[in-house]
């Protein structure tokens, strides 16, 4: 969704869609309107008198059939999986499920807008300038791995209001620290909008690491001050802030990304966005028996890059973080599990055409794949834990790069 011209643009993509009403929230309040338009399984429309801050969603009217991968339910609220930022998180109630808990075949009718996080519409920016990223060589790259919130959750040299946030790993304490220790880069540990699993909630634990995303183009609010002053959508620009007085100060930065999976889990997981827009399209489904989800990644579910639309989703992703919120690279978790578009790995997938592509155009841009796989035909240079390749089984030559068990692989343009 984009601002333009007293309102704004509204877009979302659904092949199986019979209607798609936007939901627009006004506090507990909800006014839904139909989207008129539909060109190529994207549901559209201008919605006048739209403004930043505004909080939405979608519900989807179409067919609901589990047995054949369709599990559309207009009782569920569903993210924007575009959303530049997401408020609130998910509450695991019934209502939640796309299905009825007593039984899965029928779809509940609960209806879940109060137990679910909300879209909110963001004002545009400013592409960011290429001149200001420090475009440090590889061979001269220093790497420090970081966690938003844990890396100055207790600093006594920055305020308290800032503390575990991108405002405080902006700060002049923070930024002091990484200079004096020769970093030239940080590696943000997932920053995507992320929600815990239920069985972690119901223990009273919560998932600290991030690596279960549900928003691919927004910052998790969690890690944001603005955010704690209660200017929900605050967050993006913080984190351009940060991102920016990162660069002044020669730091890159990367972003270790989720793309594998969604939090959206198996077929017994909740419905928050993707399984209730295009199951099918934005997942792996079994092909035996389409209620079941491939799991290649060990989380229930893994994006379907076999679809066109499961890698447009990653594709834009990636240039929104590059282009508009001036990160500099990513590591991919699991990226093996991307190179299974037809099931066995392949180092021939698309995924990897994808991020080739993608580097070529951003040529300052540092990628990284994380996994024990081969990748033929790309140049690549071969980090690993113990900085020592022997020890982790890495072997190179010039044109496959052999990956052990705990190396990861940087991707740079040729």
């Amino acid at each position: 969704m984009h601002l333009r011209d007293g309102g704004a643009n509204v877009a979302v993509y659904s092949s199986v869609a019979e209607s798609v009403e936007l939901c627009l929230f006004d506090g507990p309040d909800e006014t839904r309107l139909s989207l008129p338009g539909r060109d190529d399984g994207i549901w559209h429309a201008f919605v006048p008198g739209m403004a930043a801050g505004q909080q939405y969603g979608f519900r989807v009217h179409g067919p609901w059939n589990p047995a054949t991968g369709h599990r559309v339910n207009p009782a569920k609220l569903l993210l924007d999986p575009y959303a530049r930022a997401i408020t609130g998180s998910v509450t695991f109630d019934p209502a939640a499920y796309g299905h009825d808990l007593a039984d899965p075949s029928r779809p509940s009718t609960l209806d879940s807008a109060p137990v679910m996080p909300r879209s909110v519409l963001v004002p545009p920016f400013d592409p960011v300038d290429p001149s200001s990223r420090p475009r440090h060589h590889l061979s001269d790259s220093v790497i420090y791995e970081i966690h938003v919130k844990g890396f100055t959750a207790r600093h006594p040299d920055i305020p308290p209001e800032v503390r575990g946030t991108y405002a405080g790993l902006a700060h002049p304490a923070a930024i002091a620290h990484l200079r004096g220790l020769g970093v030239t880069a940080v590696e943000l540990l997932p920053v995507h909008q992320h929600v815990p699993e239920a069985f972690l909630v119901q223990r009273g634990l919560t998932n600290y690491w991030g690596y279960n995303s549900i928003g691919y183009f927004a910052p998790h609010p969690d890690y944001s001050a603005a955010v704690r002053a209660g200017r929900p959508g605050g967050e993006v620009a913080e984190f351009r802030d940060m991102v920016r007085e990162l660069h002044a100060a020669g730091i890159e930065v990367i972003l270790d990304v989720v793309y594998n999976h969604t939090a959206e889990g198996d077929a017994g997981g909740p419905t928050v966005c993707f399984r209730g827009l295009d199951n099918a399209a934005y997942y792996r489904l079994d092909r035996a028996d389409p209620s079941r989800y491939v799991d290649t990644s060990g989380c229930g579910n893994a994006l379907n890059v076999g679809s066109p639309t499961g890698l447009r989703l990653i594709m834009d992703s990636l240039r929104y973080w590059v282009s508009e919120m001036g990160v500099d690279g990513f590591r991919f978790d699991l990226a093996p599990s991307l190179a299974r578009q037809d099931g066995a790995f392949s180092s021939m997938a698309a995924f990897f055409d994808l991020v080739w592509l993608v580097n070529a155009w951003w040529e300052p841009e540092k990628f990284v794949l994380g996994g024990p796989d081969v990748v033929g035909g790309r140049t690549l240079a071969v980090a690993c834990d113990s900085f020592d390749p022997a020890r982790a089984g890495a072997t190179v030559d010039p044109g496959s790069v052999t990956v052990g068990p705990r190396s990861v692989v940087l991707l740079r343009r040729s």
